[in-house]
């Protein structure tokens, strides 16, 4: 009799645990729909229906029917629906939503309309985002275009607009890798895709931003400026369009899974999480070649080089500039070029067709590459990288890079960086001023060491440096230090520099005279630069200010200036500068500059160089 009652019992637990089921699947079904409409009002769109090829996205019909199948006896709809007030009033209506959220509304809403009335097929959220950067690129165009009416008499002018052409080609292939990977994507996938997205348009207005900075304070950079300034309001709605959908999609996703019992994603198969793309089998992504992958595995990260380059003749080349200039066009998968030992007096040029190379050599105190450009010269900041990176998927390990201009050159760059997921590890680049140039895309620098007085980490770029060491220097006696200097010019850009878990400190010549020459932890050289110190060793040299204006009060309310648990005798905040935009951040807001969240990571970790993808504590 005992086991029956368990038998008894296990039976009706058993059916309770059906209905409970068959109730968490109604509340789901009921949640999805109820999300499902929720969405559409966010969106303003019905998602064609690509799997069974009856969507025309006509939106209104699509809406009808929707309303038909959830209530029956739901009273016809009204006829000015159709008509064609009516669907005037629609288009306008998504066309506010989707602007909603641009700074420059008249150079979004207006030309969104004008581009509905041309063509009936733009009825989804993408397709606008996609005709309006169509529309940017429009804009690009024509304000280069006008620079080609302009004239220019100084040898100074004509050098800055050769750099100017150079600059709207980079910027005129990410605008048209933009509108394609638009083309390919999904409306669900359009939140995985925006970190892609933002970098590349970000980047476009750092492009046109460095053409006008080229320039000498004048006439001509004041029309330059005028010139582009419509076309980079373009671009910044198109960058705070693409937030705004992949938010709104986010947020549907997120309240989709909790209301959902299986907890499948509604609207993308993957998660958003840095190592969701991950091979479990190995830890790299899914989509990693199995040339890379074994290259990535090889032991102490030293992988089998394609060619080896040696000043003692003992490689294939003795210069490194010979091993760049050999590396096949057509070439599949990760080339990689092993540096050994010695000093090479030479300016090395990664181009934006050598993607995907792996250059390492003995160490960063051993393989040197070294130059001397400088602005004192006449030569242009743009132009004094000792090494420049332009193609994608660089990854640098294990070798230096010098400027050794000295403090009297002025800007003097040993290492310009402008490609898309760059990795540096173990690498050492030495300079004064404007060391560093970080710019544009994104990049992380893992285990490196920077040295420099003024700016010496400077850029555009969204950036990470990792567990590296900074070294301020001694400049000339009338001059003060800065350790970054952020370019952010529109506050839409995904860009901005930031420092966990590095070491700051002076160098042993500034150490006797630290207290009679200011050292700070960066200044504003644009409007909305952006700057994130956390969990670093912060040293005496900085100053209690922490912070310097970069002239009166510019950016001083627009910046982006933040510090999180920073240790050492210099991270004290209690004396630093009390502007609007500078904060001491919570650890959920330290969180969102991780490389996990703040680079979308996951690209740093295949490349096999470590990395802590959140925060340390």
């Amino acid at each position: 009799m005992a086991f029956q009652d368990f038998d008894l019992i296990s039976e009706r637990r058993r059916n309770e645990k059906k209905q409970r089921m068959r109730k968490r699947i109604m509340i789901g079904v009921v949640s999805t729909i109820v999300l499902v409409g929720m969405i559409g009002a966010v969106l303003f769109v019905v998602v064609k229906n690509d799997d069974t090829g009856n969507g025309n996205g006509n939106t209104n019909a699509n809406a009808k029917s929707t309303n038909k199948a959830r209530t029956s006896h739901s009273p016809p709809a009204k006829a000015e629906d159709d008509s064609p007030k009516g669907e005037v009033a629609h288009t306008e209506k998504l066309v506010k939503m989707v602007c909603s959220s641009a700074d420059f509304k008249d150079k979004c809403e207006e030309p969104l309309n004008k581009a509905m009335e041309k063509d009936s097929k733009l009825s989804e959220p993408k397709d606008l985002l996609k005709a309006y950067v169509k529309l940017a690129e429009e804009e690009v165009s024509k304000a280069f275009n006008k620079t080609n009416t302009m004239k220019f008499d100084t040898d100074e002018e004509k050098g800055a607009f050769e750099d100017c052409k150079k600059l709207f080609e980079d910027a005129k292939d990410d605008i048209a890798t933009t509108i394609s990977e638009l083309s390919k994507t999904e409306l669900k996938n359009v939140t995985d895709k925006s970190p892609d997205l933002n970098s590349w348009l970000s980047a476009v207005i750092s492009f046109q931003q460095t053409c006008i900075d080229g320039f000498p304070e004048g006439n001509i950079k004041t029309e330059l400026q005028n010139l582009m300034n419509d076309s980079k309001e373009f671009i910044s709605n198109s960058l705070a369009i693409i937030s705004q959908l992949a938010s709104a999609l986010s947020t549907f996703e997120t309240a989709a899974n909790a209301a959902s019992s299986s907890g499948r994603s509604l609207l993308s198969q993957f998660s958003n999480s840095p190592a969701a793309s991950l091979d479990p089998a190995d830890d790299f992504p899914y989509w990693l070649p199995n040339d890379d992958r074994r290259i990535l595995k090889a032991v102490d990260n030293k992988p089998a080089p394609n060619v080896t380059v040696a000043k003692d003749g003992s490689g294939k080349f003795k210069t490194i500039n010979e091993a760049v200039n050999a590396i096949p066009e057509k070439f599949e998968g990760r080339y990689v070029i092993y540096v050994k030992e010695g000093i090479y007096d030479e300016i090395v040029k990664i181009t934006k067709k050598m993607v995907n190379i792996t250059m390492y050599g003995d160490g960063s105190q051993k393989t040197i590459v070294t130059g001397n450009k400088n602005f004192r010269d006449g030569v242009r900041t743009f132009l004094t990288a000792t090494f420049v990176v332009e193609g994608e998927g660089f990854i640098g390990m294990a070798m230096g890079v010098r400027n050794t201009a000295g403090p009297d050159g002025h800007q003097a760059v040993a290492a310009r960086v402008q490609a898309d997921r760059v990795v540096f590890a173990n690498c050492r680049f030495e300079g004064y001023q404007d060391t560093l140039y970080t710019h544009a895309h994104r990049q992380f620098y893992r285990s490196c060491i920077v040295t420099g007085t003024i700016d010496f980490i400077f850029g555009d770029a969204a950036v990470v440096l990792q567990n590296c060491i900074l070294i301020v220097r001694k400049p000339n006696d009338n001059q003060q230090n800065m350790v970054t200097a952020q370019g952010r010019v529109d506050k839409q850009q995904a860009t901005g520099i930031v420092l966990q878990r590095c070491t700051i400190k002076a160098d042993e010549a500034l150490i006797p005279v630290k207290s009679k020459i200011r050292s700070y932890l960066g200044r504003p050289w644009k409007e909305y630069s952006r700057t994130i110190v956390m969990e670093s060793e912060i040293g005496d040299v900085i100053h209690p200010d922490g912070w310097t204006a970069w002239n009166g009060d510019f950016a001083l309310k627009t910046l982006y200036y933040a510090e999180f648990e920073n240790t050492g005798p210099g991270a004290s905040t209690s004396a630093r500068v009390k502007w609007p935009g500078y904060k001491t951040i919570t650890k959920d807001e330290a969180t969102q500059f991780t490389p996990g969240v703040f680079l979308r990571g996951s690209w740093v970790q295949s490349t096999g160089v470590p990395s802590t993808q959140g925060l340390y504590n």
